[in-house]
């Protein structure tokens, strides 16, 4: 507190800092002329405001989640892959690709222990399921109906058709699993796409497809999420930290990526025009109109079936969730192992 001009931080942290009067407002950083705040996709910028409804951080990148899988595995089997898949033909498909090709799982989905691992994915299930980790009035509902229903699905999931050594798998396993061609589906950030379409590091670069988030009661589930620049209360170099902080959320910071770095690595999922600009839409033709169409439909005040008691799609906006959402993982992860079942797990 008080050591870093700019820090880094989360959708999860900005409406707790800015709720603790720690963050200072830049709604008029923001409404610079050169920054072009209507650029910024609306969902992030809800996601990056306080209480009061004033920005308090400049976002990075966004991104949202949604169902990546194999054309040709597909394909080859002769299966289609819905737009807007439900998690149990989801399920079904697992079944009929798992082993489709030899050493090629049916789907990968992180089961590592972590509030921002396992439970990224698993709570927009938990949400779409019908379930929620607090009612309203803060009355936990972790072991309802519909939080059991949805934990032991994707728990028996990744045990039927799941990849290999689950319980130590998040998104770096997984995305190394999906690249070298040993899944033939992943549910995770649509941020894993671009390495998906690397051809330098990838194998499985321009055979992949991209379908929304897939659904059980909810219209949609991806999540919501946003590395973003803060300026703390206690700066003393505000002017500076602003300039600093403008550009690398600007158009020109991404131009600039694009063409040292490669128009795939641009930090996308923030702003409208990047998904007009014709190098990026070459570089991320098979990924980023569903990216973009994730994250416009991303509700993180509704994200359920039921009121919540505060923002966030695949966390909970307290800053007891870290480790409440690791523990309950912890006991989860067990589970997959075949230690324990996820109702005595839920219920402790």
């Amino acid at each position: 507190h008080g050591q870093y001009d700019v820090p880094t931080t989360r959708a999860y942290e900005v409406p707790l800092w800015s709720k603790n009067g720690w963050l200072k407002d830049l709604d008029s950083y923001a409404d610079a002329k050169n920054f072009d705040r209507v650029d910024l996709l609306k969902p992030i910028v809800e996601s990056l405001s306080g209480e009061d409804g004033k920005l308090y951080a400049l976002p990075f990148y966004g991104e949202s989640s949604f169902l990546m899988y194999r054309k040709d595995v597909f394909a080859k089997a002769g299966l289609t892959m819905p737009e807007h898949p439900t998690w149990q033909q989801v399920a079904d498909l697992a079944a009929k690709v798992d082993g489709a090709e030899p050493g090629v799982k049916g789907i990968c989905l992180r089961g590592l222990p972590g509030w921002g691992e396992m439970f990224a994915p698993l709570t927009t299930v938990v949400n779409t399921f019908g379930g929620t980790w607090f009612t309203k009035d803060w009355q936990p509902q972790v072991n309802s109906p519909a939080f059991k229903e949805a934990v032991n699905f994707y728990v028996n999931l990744i045990k039927a058709h799941g990849e290999p050594g689950a319980a130590q798998a998040g998104f770096t396993e997984c995305l190394n699993a999906m690249s070298q061609g040993k899944v033939a589906m992943w549910y995770d950030a649509t941020s894993a796409a671009g390495s998906l379409e690397d051809p330098t590091s990838s194998k499985v670069a321009g055979k992949m497809g991209y379908v929304f988030a897939p659904v059980d009661k909810t219209t949609s589930s991806g999540w919501l999420w946003a590395w973003a620049w803060a300026m703390p209360k206690t700066t003393k170099n505000a002017d500076a930290d602003a300039k600093f902080m403008e550009w690398a959320s600007s158009k020109d910071y991404e131009k600039l990526v694009g063409e040292k770095l490669g128009w795939s690595r641009v930090p996308a999922g923030k702003r409208t025009s990047t998904y007009s600009i014709p190098e990026y839409q070459k570089a991320a033709a098979a990924f980023g109109d569903m990216t973009l169409k994730s994250i416009e439909q991303a509700d993180p005040t509704n994200p359920g079936v039921q009121p919540r008691p505060t923002v966030g799609i695949q966390y909970v906006a307290i800053p007891e969730f870290q480790d409440l959402g690791t523990k309950v993982s912890q006991a989860i992860a067990a589970a997959i192992t075949g230690r324990g079942t996820v109702d005595s797990a839920l219920d402790d």
